[in-house]
C-alpha cells in the first residue's frame, strides 16, 4: 500500500529534467512537503511523444462517494471496471523523493533508493467533472518492504517511464514486474542500552 509520500526541490529538479514544458506551478510551488490522499500533486503523463508534468488530484471517489481509492493491485487492474480503461489508456508516473508505510507497531518507516534522488511510482488517472485523479499502482512486496507490509508501490526504473506512459504494448509486462530493493530507516529507532 501507498497511503503517503514526499516531494521536495529535488523532485521538482527531476521533473524538469523529464519534461519539455514546465508548469508555472511547478516553478512556484514549495515542494518540501508529505502529500495524502485527496492533495494536488505533480504527475508525469503523455503529451504526443513527451512527458508532460501536470496536476492531478489523489485518489478516486469511492463507492457512492464514500471515501478515496487511491491505490490499486497491479495484478488484478485490468481486470476491474473501475480502473480497466485508466490503466489501458491515461497510465502516469508519479514522482516523489520517498513514501511511508507503517509496520505492525505503528512505527512510520521511510522508503527510499539510495542510488536515486528521486523513486518513479506508476499510477494511472480517470477523469472527472472537478478534474483528473490519480491512483497509484501497488503491487507484493519485496525483501526490501515485507517485515513492515505486504503491499508496495510498483516503481520504475527511469529508463522504463515513456514506456510506461506511451507503450501499450509494455503495460502487461510492467504491471508484473517487482520492484528494485529499497533502502528503509524508522522515524525513531528503538535504542539499545549496552550496559543492560
Amino acid at each position: 500500500m501507498c497511503g503517503r509520500y514526499y516531494i521536495d526541490d529535488e523532485t521538482a529538479r527531476e521533473i524538469k529534467k523529464l519534461v519539455r514544458q514546465i508548469d508555472d506551478r511547478l516553478q512556484r510551488e514549495k515542494m518540501g512537503r508529505d502529500v495524502h490522499p485527496t492533495d494536488l500533486a505533480p504527475v508525469l503523463k503523455g503529451n504526443g511523444a513527451d512527458l508532460e508534468a501536470a496536476w492531478q488530484k489523489w485518489g478516486l471517489p469511492g463507492i457512492q462517494n464514500k471515501g478515496v481509492i487511491f491505490n490499486a493491485r497491479s495484478e488484478t487492474v485490468l481486470e476491474k471496471r473501475m480502473f480497466g480503461e485508466g490503466v489501458r489508456r491515461r497510465r502516469i508516473v508519479v514522482p516523489c523523493t520517498w513514501f511511508y508505510e507503517w509496520n505492525k507497531n505503528k512505527e512510520k518507516i521511510t522508503f527510499y533508493r539510495n542510488d536515486s534522488p528521486v523513486l518513479f511510482l506508476a499510477g494511472f488517472y480517470n477523469r472527472f467533472e472537478d478534474g483528473d485523479r490519480f491512483v497509484i499502482l501497488t503491487t507484493e512486496a519485496n525483501e526490501s518492504m515485507k517485515s513492515t507490509h505486504d503491499r508496495m508501490p510498483l516503481i520504475l526504473e527511469p529508463k522504463e517511464l515513456e514506456d510506461w506512459v506511451m507503450e501499450d504494448g509494455k503495460t502487461e509486462e510492467i504491471l508484473r514486474q517487482k520492484p528494485a530493493l529499497l533502502s528503509k530507516r524508522a522515524e525513531y529507532e528503538q535504542q539499545t542500552l549496552s550496559f543492560l
